[in-house]
Parts: C-alpha cells; structure tokens; sequence
C-alpha cells in the first residue's frame, strides 16, 4: 500500500480508443488483441517477480510512507519494470507505488491497467513468501484481464473474463515463454456443497467485522475451516478451489483486487460489495474499495 497517491501514465489520456472499438472487426481479431495484452502483462509480472527475488535474496530496507505503510527498494523497481512493458500499450496505468493524476482526468478513460507491483508488503518484509505482483486491464470500471505472479514459488496465474476460464502454471524460472500456454493448467472453483465451509483470510489484516461474519455463519450452524494468506492469494484461493469464500471487511485499495477480481470472474465467481449487489468497480472517483465477498 501507498500513501494514496497513484501514477497514471498520461500518453493519449485523453483519446484512448475503447477497447472494444478496437476489437469489434470480429472474435478472431478481439480475442487476438487481448491475447497480445495478455502476453505484456505476463512478461511484465515475470519481469518484475526476478528484480523482487533479487532484492529478497539480501537485507530488505523499509522505509514508511505517509499512511505508516512499509515501502522497499523492491517496490519501487518492481514499479519501474512494470511500467516500462504497459507503457508500450494504447492505455494508461494506475499504479500503487507513483503520483496521483486527479479524477477529472481519469474519468474520461474507457480503459487503463490497474497495478500493485508488491502486493503483500508486509510479507515480503517478513520473508514468508506470501507476496504477488498484480497486473490487471480495466475497460469501463470492470476488470477484463488479470495477471498475478508470486515471486517466490514462480506461480503464475492469468485470465482474459471473456473466455470464462483461468490458468495456473508454476514455472522453472522467471522468464516468459509461449511455452507457458501449453503448459498450464485451468484452475476451477469448488462446485460442491461440501459439509465445511473454508474461509480464506487476511494473514496481516484482522478486523472484527471478519470475525463477526464467520462467527454469523458457524451460528447458521456451518462448520467452518479458517485459513489465511496475504497479498492477493486470497483470490486465487477461492478461483482454485481451495477455499469457498473470501470476505475482505477492511480497507483494500483497486490494485489490490482487480487482477484477483478478474481471475475470479474468469471462474464464474462474483466480487460483490458488502453493501450493494453490485461488484466492485474501479478507476472510481475514489481508489479505496468497500468492504466485499468473494464467492
């Protein structure tokens, strides 16, 4: 997390073509484009997963933003690669880790890249592994395309929402290769009613509303199975199937969950607010969320 102020790159702000007038010549063309999308946000992920590994292999700095949140060097060049690859793209990008462009100005965008270069800080820091990079592509505040790679065991997740499916592939190094499409798996949610009910939490992030809600479900008399994890494995928890639910009831930002929102709705899974039916949305006026469920 940051001190609220994120980077939007600003070339062709403000005559972005909206995607889907750039892919409305037919299905072929429209899922090739998002495919090449795909590709640079993989390269991204990976890229910056390596230059992450480099600096967990020695002494992590920390220094504290203005919110108290930690900051690394890691952060930072993380940021720096991921930017150099999205910027190359028609669209603009929002990232966790540089300046604010005002609402005025982003409201006009039909799409832009949605980034949190280390998400998990605090578990970077305490060096338990539980930390992602996150890539996602947003086209009239919904996600539609998500990128998440975890450094440390080189597990990379992605989806494009209009196939309806998600992958997973663990690779032997962190470079990108058209390889890593043939290799992967499709990842798939749990579609029985099983006896337990498992919940997927914040590792770092308590709050009594989480506790109030599962205490809520176990007096409906569900058995209930608590496991937690940091970053945005949360998401890829329950798109996989090894967790039913992921209630969030405290304070994420948009690039915490957009590349996890989208996986998730690849998988037929919904990102739904606390207090609306409505899922999330992003590049709103405020980048804060509200609380939500992911089921």
């Amino acid at each position: 997390m940051t001190d609220g102020v994120p980077f939007i790159f600003m070339e062709n702000a403000l005559y972005l073509p909206n995607l889907k007038k750039r892919q409305e010549s037919s299905k072929k063309s429209s899922s090739k484009y998002m495919k090449e999308l795909l590709q640079i946000a993989i390269k991204a992920a990976i890229a910056a997963g390596a230059e992450i590994m480099n600096v967990y292999a020695g002494k992590i700095a920390v220094t504290l933003k203005s919110d108290s949140s930690p900051l690394t060097i890691a952060d930072e060049q993380a940021n720096t690669i991921i930017n150099s690859y999205l910027k190359t793209t028609p669209f603009p990008i929002i990232s966790e880790e540089n300046k604010q462009v005002s609402y005025a100005t982003r409201k006009q965008w039909e799409c832009c890249w949605m980034v949190d270069p280390l998400d998990g800080t605090k578990e970077f820091i305490k060096r338990n592994g539980e930390f992602t990079v996150n890539i996602a592509l947003i086209e009239q505040g919904k996600p539609v395309l998500g990128v998440i790679y975890v450094p440390v065991t080189k597990t990379l997740y992605y989806a494009i929402v209009s196939d309806t499916k998600a992958y997973k592939i663990e690779l032997s190094k962190h470079q990108f290769t058209n390889q890593l499409f043939q290799d992967c798996m499709e990842i798939h949610p749990q579609t029985t009613n099983n006896s337990i009910l498992t919940i997927v939490g914040s590792r770092s992030h308590h709050s009594k509303e989480t506790s109030d809600f599962i205490q809520s479900l176990k007096a409906q008399g569900k058995e209930i199975n608590l496991i937690s994890k940091g970053s945005s494995l949360k998401f890829c928890e329950v798109a996989e199937g090894n967790a039913n639910i992921y209630p969030r009831f405290a304070p994420t930002m948009e690039w915490d969950t957009a590349a996890g929102h989208a996986i998730c709705s690849a998988v037929g899974l919904k990102v739904m607010q606390q207090q609306q039916a409505e899922e999330l949305h992003y590049n709103k006026k405020t980048l804060l969320n509200p609380y939500f469920i992911v089921q």
